[in-house]
């Protein structure tokens, strides 16, 4: 009513120059002191990996659901633009796990285990498995995030007792620079998001099945965007906000 033009009229207007104020995105700026050697760190691993080393990106995804419906999921027949499948909005919860993984940067693939607890008992235990699973001339340059569990006594004098890992940490609130979460998106995307588990043990199988086809072909992420065109355009972007708030 204020502009004098009908909802008609302001829609046409919207869609027309793809407006969409009524989106909203959230942000959240890494206040961690060390940011930027991180950064350099991290990526620079990505894109010059060290020489007879071996660069795992490693984190867990915890509280995997083991999810059960009241009727299959229905799926698109035949295929139909624009056309979902379909699944019952009730569903019954068996029980959780944690999936420990370890992804290798260079090949794709990837070392992973279940845990029914997320201590730093399981990360010793996971971190033991890698240790077993890779040829010991190679040295092992793991990048974590800042999880408690990580940084305990136990785990520092473990590796003191295993030189030949190299614990590298990506900054507070910076999960989007460890590339272990891209898989686990594919892993949500390809398998959890349409499953039905009727149990824990269920669950973990079938988790592991897929991880076992996804190593028959692994398919390494490149990174691609230096650490400083990254940081320029962080720094750029903070302009931006401290200039809207002046």
């Amino acid at each position: 009513s204020a502009t004098g033009m009908s909802q008609s009229a302001v829609s046409r207007i919207w869609r027309a120059f793809g407006l969409k104020p009524h989106a909203i995105e959230t942000w959240k700026l890494s206040t961690d002191p060390q940011f930027v050697d991180k950064v350099r760190d991290v990526v620079g691993l990505y894109m010059a990996p060290p020489e007879n080393a071996l660069v795992l990106a490693v984190d867990e995804k915890s509280q995997m659901q083991a999810i059960d419906r009241p009727a299959p999921i229905l799926p698109i027949l035949p295929l139909m633009p624009t056309t979902p499948s379909r699944m019952t909005h009730d569903y019954v919860r068996h029980g959780t796990t944690s999936l420990f993984a370890a992804f290798d940067v260079g090949s794709g693939s990837v070392i992973a285990q279940h845990y029914r607890r997320h201590r730093h008992q399981e990360f010793l235990r996971f971190l033991k498995l890698i240790d077993t699973a890779v040829p010991k001339d190679l040295d092992l340059h793991l990048v974590l995030d800042n999880y408690a569990t990580h940084k305990t006594p136990q785990v520092k004098n473990w590796l003191i007792r295993h030189p030949r890992f190299h614990l590298h940490f990506t900054p507070t609130s910076s999960s989007w620079l460890n590339l272990v979460e891209r898989w686990f998106a594919e892993l949500t995307t390809r398998k959890l998001r349409r499953s039905a588990h009727r149990s824990v043990t269920e669950l973990e199988a079938g988790v592991r099945r897929w991880i076992n086809e996804w190593n028959t072909n692994p398919k390494p992420f490149v990174w691609i965007k230096p650490a400083d065109q990254i940081l320029n355009t962080l720094a750029a972007y903070c302009g931006r906000i401290d200039d809207s708030q002046h």
